[in-house]
């Protein structure tokens, strides 16, 4: 053993944690500016929530350490521990947690809440981890043994467990769509470890058919559907396998246009009106279901190349954006720092996301490999859809900017996530020994 092993920060990836240190940073810059008012600019003041969150920074800098300090296999360990205790802690919430903003998802501490879901996703990540660096999930790769094709395929099943238990307990328990959707991201990890690309391009054909479901009249798709169906008994070889795969397809496409329909049916006003917002059905009124998209799209577009200036930003500093310090905190950044802040923005949490995979693909262990690619999947699904329901290409669902939007239960949850794995990262090359 080397005598520097010790340390805390030995073999940990010091640019990891700089991007990590300069996004927090950059981030409460801009809760800061959200949240301004001449009458309370005092930083440190308490009572504002740029000043929580510099308690929330301060405790996440705390768990960081503390997960530098503990040994890296304690989460190999306790991986399915963690997913049980955040288990029990989802459903429990609802009965035993206060209601915010119409959703029964925080506990509450005086002043200050702790969501579990959000905690969830690293718990998920450490359990999805675990199982599949156990079973050594590849799908394509066994093709000639049927029990070993059927063994892989239940180890595919659990592994979709795992991802989608939490994911219907958070959206059926706690009405939380936007922490609910975030879990789809882990399916990004299965392709990495051998699930067959076609999964994807079904899933993909899948959405693409039921957003036309919800464009076009059913009686027009049904009619295409059945046009593609003849052709395919046209032109494919009429034995018995082909018939049963068009027959399936077939039935699955149907389902997919009537359940689309029928599903749209049963939700609720305002979530039809999202989905009407961001698929531009009918005409939108932009004092009501369009006002936050439009605001946002006002806020950030009127910050030109430069931005108007650091706390000199009229649309935020006047109100005119609802949730301007949590889920749609980018338009803060492009009024007051333009085109070239958010550029950098972008950049900052590109340059992390792909510095992951970078440390993800250099793990000897697959259990870190693996819990790698989770926390990138789980960066660039908050990435791509906070800053594409800012601009009108994602429906307003509620996740946050990470490192940036105001939340302690958010921006714990990340550090949590990343450091892990920075942890993990730093043990890599005692596996060879």
């Amino acid at each position: 053993m080397r005598k520097d092993e010790h340390k805390l920060f030995y073999n940990v990836d010091r640019w990891t944690v700089f991007i990590y240190v300069l996004l927090v940073f950059m981030g409460w810059l801009n809760i800061y500016a959200a949240v301004y008012n001449e009458e309370h600019s005092n930083i440190f003041d308490m009572s504002q929530k740029y000043g929580k969150q510099l308690l929330w920074i301060g405790g996440g800098a705390f768990l960081a350490i503390l997960i530098l300090i503990i040994d890296s296999g304690f989460y190999t360990v306790f991986a399915y521990v963690f997913y049980g205790i955040f288990v029990v802690a989802c459903i429990a919430v609802p009965y035993l947690g206060r209601e915010v903003k119409g959703s029964r998802s925080w506990f509450r501490f005086g002043d200050f809440g702790i969501q579990p879901a959000e905690f969830m996703k690293f718990a998920t990540n450490l359990a999805l981890a675990k199982f599949l660096s156990n079973v050594n999930l590849k799908v394509e790769s066994v093709k000639s043994n049927l029990s070993s094709l059927i063994k892989n395929y239940k180890n595919t099943v659990i592994a979709g467990i795992i991802i989608i238990a939490p994911l219907i307990i958070i959206k059926l328990l706690q009405d939380e769509t936007g922490l609910a959707i975030v879990f789809v991201a882990f399916v990004a990890v299965l392709y990495r470890e051998g699930l067959s690309v076609n999964f994807i391009l079904i899933g993909f054909l899948a959405i693409t058919l039921m957003v036309l479901a919800l464009l076009i009249e059913d009686y027009y798709l049904y009619t295409v559907i059945g046009i593609i169906a003849l052709l395919s008994f046209v032109f494919i070889k009429r034995n018995r396998k082909s018939i049963i795969i068009v027959a399936l397809c077939v039935s699955a496409a149907v389902s997919m246009v009537a359940g689309a329909s029928y599903v749209y049916d049963k939700m609720e006003p305002h979530q039809k009106t999202r989905i009407d917002v961001l698929l531009g059905r009918g005409e939108v009124n932009m004092k009501k279901e369009g006002y936050n998209v439009n605001q946002a799209k006002i806020a950030i577009g009127s910050g030109g190349f430069w931005g108007k200036g650091y706390l000199k930003g009229t649309q935020t500093k006047y109100d005119f954006v609802p949730e301007q310090d949590t889920d749609i905190i980018f338009c803060t950044v492009g009024e007051e720092w333009g085109f070239v802040g958010t550029s950098i923005v972008i950049s900052l949490l590109i340059a992390l996301m792909l510095r992951v995979i970078f440390m993800a693909e250099r793990q000897r262990s697959p259990f870190s490999r693996i819990y790698g690619y989770g926390v990138a999947a789980i960066l660039f699904f908050h990435l791509a859809i906070n800053i594409g329901m800012t601009i009108g290409l994602a429906p307003v669902i509620g996740i946050p900017l990470p490192f940036f939007s105001y939340g302690g239960s958010s921006l714990w949850s990340f550090t949590i996530l990343l450091f892990i794995f920075i942890k993990l990262d730093a043990n890599r090359l005692q596996i060879l020994r």
